[in-house]
């Protein structure tokens, strides 16, 4: 085969970080308090042993009380950290474990500011809701606190907007990537933006004229949680999709470059494997990672254009590039559906840069484009994003531009439109339980969502928190659906049949984008990559 065709993922860097001796594990235990809070119910407490990648995490009970137990920690100096907002540590602290009785003593954060979440800041800013609205378009990159911090005027921070204009999505403080072609803006559009904008920061002052709001800390089940973080080799690695194999192993797509990672849980040994340059120049990174039924992965590649599958039994990619003729500086590939390519040889992929589906024959590397909006008046806005399709490969897309879904017939390409009962909802990514339910996240609505093809009916229920906009969901084997956020640092649990739900607070910034669950373990555990933080990030649920 041609250079075009194979690549052998020899390209690849292994790192290896054994972080758990094989040694019985030991305690770690003791309680957190403060001078304003005798027990302090719902603080973060992480322990990370010196020369380790891996970072365990426990919450603090109604008791003030914190127990290591349920991570089987190794013995060893451990440093411990915290997450409550409004304090930190008086001082840094190291222990060694086994070590029971540990008092954690904490004081009044000196910058409250630093401490906030996206959520918190949205609560916090003054302004309407249609003037807030554009900034769920900024979590994608950075926080909020870096335009709250800043000291630009109306006209200065008009020209930090354009100059954002022309960088691609798949960018990171630590990774900036240019488009071919700045995206087009509405320069009134902007102006009003950087008005508001120059409003909230400190262009006219030391301090912000409103007062900071804050979430209150965990309690009762949402401290009933070990969180486990492996952190990553480099700051630009960027992981997007995270999924885990037939054997709880973990692997992912790298938002910023052309790496697919491997990480063991049980030992913390990470692999990345190397896929070639499709598109030199174009910002690099892919965003979808998805199995077919024989376990190898596919990745959308998005700017470098078409798809990579990984065969998992030689580590070699084979790529599908875009025709000539699609292959402009626009087109972009973010979604790849293959799970039943083994009913009728196709892959689905969105093509953004023209707003349609494309379809890969696999034997044959041909693409075939359809436009499922052709029929939708021409001055609405598309985007099909989220994809996930039935036992007769049927595609079901998520219109990321709009409030719609849409049911696609594999056999003819007809295409139903299905409007959200939420008007700008904003559909963002998708997956189909075993009843054929399709779950999704309805990202500017604020809520989660259930469309029922049978019946062609909806289901709707909010996040709990305003200002979260979830951006993907999962329902487990037990009925109970998850999702995250790049907003709020939190992550949902919520039972569809009682509307209760629980939100787990993670142990940093966490920019969270499709979230996967692992069903084959008890309990099951619940798995997101930390996109601007460059870690694996595991929650395992303890009732």
């Amino acid at each position: 085969m041609g250079l075009r065709d194979t690549f052998l993922g020899g390209a690849f860097l292994a790192i290896a970080s054994l972080a758990h001796a094989q040694a019985p594990a030991v305690t770690l235990s003791g309680r957190v308090t403060s001078t304003t809070e005798p027990r302090m119910e719902g603080v973060l407490v992480s322990a990370r042993k010196a020369g380790s990648t891996i970072t365990q995490t426990v919450v603090s009970n109604a008791a003030g009380h914190f127990n290591f137990s349920p991570a089987a920690l190794a013995a060893g100096r451990y440093a411990l950290s915290i997450r409550a907002v409004g304090y930190e540590l008086e001082s840094a602290l190291e222990v060694d474990a086994p070590a029971a009785n540990v008092e954690l003593k904490l004081r009044k954060t000196r910058d409250l500011a630093a401490q906030l979440t996206n959520t918190e800041w949205f609560s916090s800013m003054p302004g309407t809701a249609e003037q807030k609205r554009p900034l769920i378009e900024c979590m994608s990159c950075h926080t909020f606190e870096r335009i709250a911090r800043s000291k630009h005027d109306p006209e200065a921070m008009y020209e930090v907007l354009k100059r954002m204009a022309t960088y691609a999505i798949n960018t990171s403080p630590d990774r900036p990537q240019k488009r071919a072609n700045p995206r087009k803006f509405d320069e009134a559009t902007f102006r009003r933006l950087a008005a508001y904008l120059a409003s909230i920061n400190l262009s006219k002052g030391a301090t912000w004229s409103y007062a900071l709001k804050t979430l209150p800390r965990p309690r009762g089940r949402a401290t009933r949680v070990l969180i486990t973080e492996y952190d990553l080799p480099r700051k630009t690695i960027a992981p997007h999709d995270v999924v885990t194999d037939a054997n709880g192993i973990a692997w992912y797509s790298n938002f910023l470059e052309n790496t697919l990672g491997r990480l063991d849980p049980r030992t913390g040994a990470h692999v990345e494997y190397t896929w070639p340059t499709l598109k030199r120049g174009a910002p690099e990174g892919s965003l979808a990672l998805e199995p077919d039924r024989d376990g190898n992965w596919w990745l959308a590649t998005m700017f470098q254009t078409g798809l990579v599958r990984f065969n998992i039994k030689d580590n070699t990619f084979k790529v599908f590039p875009l025709p000539p003729d699609l292959n402009n500086s626009e087109a972009q590939q973010s979604m790849v559906q293959p799970r039943q390519a083994h009913v009728d040889g196709k892959v689905w992929t969105t093509e953004i840069g023209r707003q349609v589906i494309l379809r890969l024959d696999v034997a044959t590397g041909k693409y075939e484009m359809v436009d499922p909006f052709k029929f939708m008046p021409e001055n609405t806005n598309h985007s099909p994003y989220g994809l996930t399709a039935d036992e007769r490969n049927n595609l079901f897309l998520m219109d990321f531009g709009d409030e719609v879904i849409a049911r696609m017939d594999a056999k003819t390409l007809e295409t139903t439109i299905y409007p959200t009962p939420a008007p700008r909802s904003r559909p963002r990514r998708t997956m189909r339980d075993s009843q054929g339910r399709i779950w999704f996240a309805e990202y500017a609505a604020n809520k989660v969502a259930m469309f029922d093809p049978v019946k062609e009916t909806f289901k709707e229920w909010d996040a709990p928190t305003p200002f979260t906009y979830p951006y993907d969901v999962y329902l487990d084997r037990n009925g109970e659906l998850w999702a995250g956020t790049m907003s709020s640092d939190r992550v949902l649990r919520l039972a569809p049949a009682s509307g209760k739900s629980i939100e787990y607070l993670l142990p940093r910034q966490t920019n969270v984008r499709r979230v996967y669950v692992d069903d084959k373990v008890t309990p099951v555990t619940f798995w997101i990559g930390s996109n601007h933080g460059a870690s694996i990030v595991k929650l395992t649920p303890l009732d």
